[in-house]
């Protein structure tokens, strides 16, 4: 059978600091399966190209040739031109970390242009404080790349934009109608820069089938003007779209005229129905490449026709629209299992050019610069969500809804792997949230095999991830997590299935904060039935959770009722009339929806960010909630220490974790034990990474401790349970009263971990 070349695109623009691993997943499981594929992130490469000084040549010329209608920041920028040519490639250089020498420049010597992104530039100083040059430098360098994009997106590409290029075309577009009007428009120059880079991407690979990842609806125009231009030139070339944005809003399409650029679509995972249509479609390129055949071209190596696919083949797709014979989209399913989570292989980063990415800081959050700055390795630790019960969110859908695991092993191989192949040891765990005991399981097999990776990822903010979780995890890499506190509302989070009240989530962040992990809160506002009281409630917890220092970063998001998620599916439930849009023939997922309460609940975005913003720096803790907010808000009914209650609940007691797991942190203490009048007494001493220590027991207790001590270190594999330890611990004291003694509290606090 002939096996089709594959050739897979991210279309722009998703993140400039790192790759996108929708094609890395699909590379590493078709390549495990001898096809030939390869991948290209031409959101990098028209960044790359665009802003070069060549590229900007061609920008301000046609913005001096055209009839454009200029503001006064453009006028600024056009007279600036001489300067932007001059700086803009080694300006990209520093962001790429391949000249961190300029920082001083661009921080001190009015090196860069300056237009209108930095007129609110904020106290560099107190942001980053004296010592943090490079990262005021990568600052500044990131509002100077965003004032270009004004300036195409003002001239020659309006549908410019650093992570939502083209993103008003695809969201809510219920018809394809403006879509179509765009692509059928002529080029404009940004479009005319990426089809360049697709020309020769083609030439060089030659492929059968071209796929595209559309994981937002800012990727949705770049790829079906990329698949035009495919069509036009290699109209025997299939074209494929799979990704986040069909799996949300293209579930219902019934519109023809994208399947003028798009062969076939496909839903959710995207391996099954991938390996389906390479079936498929390797017995037509065998159809057609065989001599005798009465469809034979006459030169093999010229892919000038293509034959539809045959009935039998289409017939075992799974989960793809396409438009048949009769001109009418049509939906195949056929009954094939999934591909297990364990089987679906490690990422694959060749070909894409890990070296060029650009590291930047938009906006002077801790969490989002995790995002945006540095290069992360992106990998799932398990497939779908665990708990899948949140009212807001598309728990119907295959990737929330079908949960699977992986082992911990094969999930360590494939870290080594990716570390081997891209030289990066940093990992973003892109779960919806990621599992509590899987995560456990990862990170004693990490630390087992002394891996040594920095990672962060999503979780829910549960009871699971106990203080002494929290520790194991940050001693396996871990240094961030995020997690939605939503609500701050016991009843709205009842309301909504969080499963966590804010008691709960106050003792979870407070046990990673103590880890030295960095918490980030997803937070919403204008959930149902959410009161004006409930917002400024949960302004109150918020505040009290920042004053406490157990979360470092947080992000207000106002709901979005959507068609696949239990309030968009049963609205009466939570008191909510959706009032629109109707399904049409194209996209449907957003839903507008009439709250019954008639808070406005618009009004308070901007106050709630401000608030959050000077919370993160540690300002205006103590001034009151509605200082905030340019209206009269009622007084919080939340008492003062809500948080600092929660925070002293008392911790259950060692002795009650009979049949958990021991972990030691430490090293091997080194014993020696001095006999005298009393029995003697054994000293223990600890040598640490940081520091050094003793620990000073009996004579009987001391080689016990020690033994426990070194076959917990000298195997992370070794599993003893605490009630292990104490049918083994030395007659002449109870156990229970060894558990409250000083020697084992110190223990406790130096990391031996009860799991």
């Amino acid at each position: 059978m002939t096996s089709p070349t594959v050739l897979l695109i991210t279309p722009p623009l998703t993140q400039l600091n790192t790759p996108y691993p929708a094609t890395a997943y699909i590379k590493g499981f078709l390549g495990g399966r001898g096809y030939a594929v390869t991948q290209a992130d031409l959101g990098l490469e028209l960044v790359l190209k665009l802003f070069s000084r060549a590229g900007l040549t061609r920008v301000f010329a046609e913005i001096e040739a055209g009839d454009f209608r200029l503001s006064d920041n453009v006028r600024r920028m056009m007279r600036l031109k001489n300067s932007y040519l001059s700086t803009v490639e080694p300006v990209v250089r520093f962001l790429q970390n391949k000249d961190s020498t300029l920082a001083p420049r661009i921080c001190h010597s009015r090196y860069l242009p300056e237009a209108s992104r930095f007129d609110n530039v904020a106290d560099l100083e107190t942001a980053f404080g004296t010592m943090g040059l490079t990262d005021q430098a990568r600052h500044l360098a990131t509002l100077y790349l965003e004032d270009l994009g004004d300036l195409l997106k003002e001239t020659v590409g309006p549908q410019f934009g650093f992570s939502r290029y083209a993103e008003k075309l695809g969201m809510s577009a219920t018809t394809f109608d403006e879509l179509h009007a765009a692509l059928q428009a002529p080029p404009n120059l940004l479009d005319e820069l990426l089809l360049e880079l697709l020309d020769d991407l083609v030439a060089r690979v030659q492929p059968d089938i071209v796929g595209f990842t559309v994981p937002f609806p800012g990727n949705l125009y770049g790829a079906l003007r990329l698949a035009g231009r495919v069509k036009e030139t290699s109209p025997a070339t299939y074209t494929i779209m799979g990704g986040g944005y069909p799996n949300t809003e293209l579930r219902s399409i019934k519109e023809p005229r994208f399947f003028d650029y798009i062969d076939f679509l496909t839903l959710d995972d995207g391996e099954g129905p991938w390996l389906r249509l390479l079936q498929a479609i390797s017995c037509e390129l065998l159809a057609i490449s065989t001599p005798s055949d009465k469809h034979a071209q006459s030169n093999p190596n010229e892919k000038t026709i293509r034959y539809p696919l045959a009935a039998n083949s289409l017939a075992t797709l799974q989960r793809t629209f396409l438009r048949n014979a009769t001109g009418e989209v049509e939906y195949i399913n056929h009954p094939q299992p999934d591909i297990p989570h364990p089987e679906v292989g490690t990422p694959d980063y060749s070909d894409l050019p890990l070296g060029e990415y650009l590291s930047v800081i938009e906006v002077l959050n801790p969490m989002h610069r995790l995002w945006s700055d540095g290069r992360w390795n992106k990998l799932t630790v398990a497939h779908g969500c665990y708990w899948k019960r949140c009212s807001f969110c598309d728990v119907t859908l295959d990737y929330i809804g079908r949960y699977e695991t992986a082992p911990a092993a094969l999930l360590a191989d494939r870290i080594e792997q990716i570390v081997a192949q891209t030289g990066q040891t940093g990992f973003h765990f892109v779960d919806e949230a990621a599992p509590p005991l899987a995560l456990r399981e990862l990170a004693i097999e990490l630390l087992k095999r002394r891996t040594g990776i920095t990672w962060w990822g999503n979780i829910r903010f549960e009871k699971t991830f106990s203080p002494d979780l929290c520790r194991l995890l940050a001693a396996s890499g871990c240094i961030a997590v995020s997690g939605g506190l939503e609500v701050a509302s016991d009843r709205l989070l009842a309301l909504m299935e969080k499963g966590v009240t804010i008691a709960q989530v106050a003792r979870v962040t407070d046990g990673f904060t103590q880890a030295g992990v960095m918490v980030h809160a997803y937070l919403m506002y204008g959930f149902p039935t959410q009161t004006t009281q409930e917002t400024v409630d949960s302004l109150e917890i918020v505040r009290q959770l920042f004053q406490a220092g157990i979360i470092q970063s947080g992000y207000w998001h106002r709901f979005s009722m959507t068609a696949h998620s239990p309030v968009g599916r049963n609205p009466a439930k939570y008191q909510v009339a959706a009032i629109g849009p109707e399904p049409g023939p194209f996209a449907w997922n957003d839903l507008w929806h009439d709250d019954p309460t008639g808070t406005d609940h618009a009004q308070f975005g901007p106050g709630l960010a401000k608030a959050l913003y000077n919370y993160l720096h540690g300002v205006a803790l103590h001034e009151p909630l509605g200082f905030w907010f340019d209206f009269r808000v009622p007084k919080t009914t939340v008492p003062r220490h809500v948080v600092a209650q929660a925070l002293q609940e008392p911790a259950k007691p060692d002795f009650a974790k009979q049949n958990q797991r021991l972990f030691w942190l430490g090293n091997t203490p080194e014993l020696h034990v001095e006999t005298g009048k009393k029995g003697g007494r054994a000293v223990l001493t600890f040598y640490e990474q940081a520091e050094d220590f003793e620990l000073k027991v009996s004579a009987t207790i001391g080689p016990w401790l020690h033994k426990l001590l070194t076959s917990l270190s000298s195997d992370y594999g070794t599993k003893i349970l605490l009630k292990d330890a104490a049918q083994s611990f030395p007659a002449g004291q109870p156990f229970g009263q060894f558990l409250e003694s000083a020697a084992w509290l110190t223990l406790r606090e130096k990391g031996l971990l009860v799991l």
